[in-house]
């Protein structure tokens, strides 16, 4: 009998946390006997994460440049070959990860004898796409099979403004203990080892508030002159058009000081250790789907604070017992006093990250990969 053969589809396998979540659940598919494909819009050389042992990779058929100039116009060409792709590959199951792919994926499987899924990693509104894509989703998102959804809050959002009514919760997994990658950034090279750290760590500035961050560890600094901020995962150079990194500094301010204890490594595949040596983990996100970063940290035990934006933060926090929560609009003033409370008071920092590696076992990479397994398999035999 042949192997159920899934493909899974992603713009690319950039550094992020779709990207990562979409290898782990391949991996799983891999591990149950299943033929495993990703399929990407864009090549290796934007990856950031090794393709698990015995995962396939295929690349979406390119344009030739003529038409690739098109545009939009060009849209029905890439849905026609990737509709081609899934054909050749004989997939049975068919995953579609992120709005733009997932929209793209179930036009090319339309009329095809396969099962599709799709899986949102934002919430939909914090992050609108444009007005032709907005449509296509409202279009295309019944037509899918099961919508794997992070919290309920989307889940409820994609019910009544897209008619999705086969869900089932599947929030991201933390796997512990964390694993190294390339590169490994050492936080003894970066400060002194008796100096506290406030810790934050994304790719997306905005998204995760670091500018809101800038006010608040100046009022900080200056209150202790040993206190430095990690940021954590912004690439030098140009992001979507900005330099996120130059952007903070200059937001800081023009003080040397402060500047010197405002770090910036970039990309670093050694989280765990800096997740050890944080006093704080921080994260004033604006908006998110459900924040790795924040789940990690609380694995390894570190007293978090997080802005309650509309979904995620909430879903792993109970303000008081196990992080601390604030007000979307909470002040630089608020965020400053939370922070310096915790900061001054060792005790509440223990027990906060002791009761936040509960984490561990609530969102075990076993119990979701048999969530995860459970939600596919009737998909393909329904």
């Amino acid at each position: 009998m042949r192997a159920l053969r899934v493909a899974f589809s992603i713009d690319s396998l950039k550094l992020g946390g779709a990207e990562r979540v979409l290898l782990q659940w391949a991996q799983w598919c891999r591990d149950e006997g299943w033929s495993v494909l990703v399929i990407t819009r864009h090549g290796p050389g934007r990856d950031a994460y090794p393709l698990p042992n015995g995962v396939q990779r295929c690349q979406e058929p390119g344009l030739p440049a003529t038409l690739e100039r098109l545009g939009w116009f060009a849209f029905p060409l890439r849905v026609w070959q990737l509709r081609r792709l899934l054909v050749r590959e004989r997939c049975d199951l068919a995953v579609g990860v992120t709005t733009l792919p997932a929209v793209k994926l179930l036009l090319a499987c339309a009329g095809l004898p396969l099962r599709t899924v799709v899986s949102e990693r934002n919430y939909p509104p914090a992050k609108p796409p444009s007005l032709p894509w907005r449509c296509l989703r409202r279009l295309t998102y019944p037509w899918a099979d099961l919508h794997l959804v992070q919290t309920r809050t989307t889940g409820k959002w994609l019910r009544q403004h897209c008619a999705v009514h086969r869900q089932r919760l599947l929030p991201n997994a933390v796997s512990w203990p964390l694993p190294d990658r390339e590169p490994l950034l050492d936080p003894d090279d970066w400060l002194e080892p008796d100096q506290p750290l406030l810790l934050a760590a994304g790719t997306k500035a905005r998204q995760k508030g670091f500018d809101r961050l800038m006010p608040v560890f100046a009022d900080l600094a200056q209150a202790d002159p040993r206190l430095h901020l990690a940021v954590l995962g912004l690439s030098p150079g140009l992001y979507q058009g900005q330099d996120q990194q130059a952007c903070l500094r200059e937001q800081l301010g023009p003080d040397s000081d402060l500047q010197r204890r405002l770090l910036l490594p970039g990309i670093c595949g050694s989280m765990d250790r800096w997740y050890g040596r944080a006093s704080v983990f921080v994260l004033p996100s604006r908006y998110e789907g459900f924040p790795n970063v924040l789940l990690e940290a609380m694995a390894a035990g570190c007293a978090c604070i997080a802005s309650d934006c509309l979904t995620g933060p909430a879903d792993l926090i109970c303000h008081g017992e196990n992080g601390l929560l604030l007000p979307p609009s909470a002040t630089t003033a608020d965020w400053v006093a939370a922070i310096a409370g915790l900061l001054a008071d060792p005790g509440r920092r223990r027990r906060l990250g002791e009761q936040a590696m509960q984490v561990r076992e609530r969102y075990s990479a076993d119990r979701l990969r048999r969530d995860c397994l459970e939600a596919l398999r009737p998909i393909h035999h329904g």
